[in-house]
């Protein structure tokens, strides 16, 4: 550690406590990197496959969609690139990312070679890439709230109403 992170330890321990914060448990952590990881095999199977074709809008929506393999890999599970010297840097920068930014990434990542190349495989291999973007969306939209709650709030709102309709009535007479 550095000296300024010795003199401010809670600057230093914010990545970490800003991902804990946004409320995702860690089976929910882990069901998006498994997505993510799935989701770069199909991309990656059917980029292959789009890549065998002498249509060049498929080839480069086949390339698009290997690259996709390669960036979902790389940010879920870099451990699959350990030949890759930047790999762990790339995956410490992808954990501090928000959720609602993993979200956006890696459902305009999917959505690319679908509008490039409209086939049955670019929609088939982009579906679990763009459905691991949900699940980060998902999760950014925070908890579910208790039904009691929702019930003292709704019931709050109604006594406010009802000494409203009330002061308004005394007012008038």
């Amino acid at each position: 550690m550095s000296s300024q992170d010795e003199q401010f330890p809670a600057a230093a321990a914010a990545p970490e406590a800003a991902a804990a914060d946004e409320g995702m448990t860690w089976w929910y952590r882990w069901l998006c990197r498994i997505a993510g990881v799935i989701g770069g095999m199909s991309c990656a199977f059917a980029g292959l496959w789009n890549c065998v074709t002498i249509n060049p809008l498929n080839i480069a929506a086949g390339v698009w969609m290997m690259l996709n393999a390669f960036v979902l890999f790389l940010c879920e599970a870099p451990f699959c690139c350990q030949f890759i010297e930047f790999a762990n840097a790339v995956a410490a920068r992808a954990d501090r990312l928000r959720a609602w930014q993993k979200a956006a990434f890696y459902c305009g990542m999917a959505v690319f070679p679908v509008v490039l190349s409209l086939t049955l495989t670019t929609l088939l291999g982009n579906a679990i890439a763009f459905a691991t973007g949900v699940l980060y969306g998902l999760s950014a939209l925070g908890k579910k709230g208790d039904a009691i709650s929702y019930a003292r709030i709704h019931q709050q709102q109604k006594q406010m109403d009802e000494e409203k309709l009330t002061g308004s009535l005394e007012g008038q007479s």
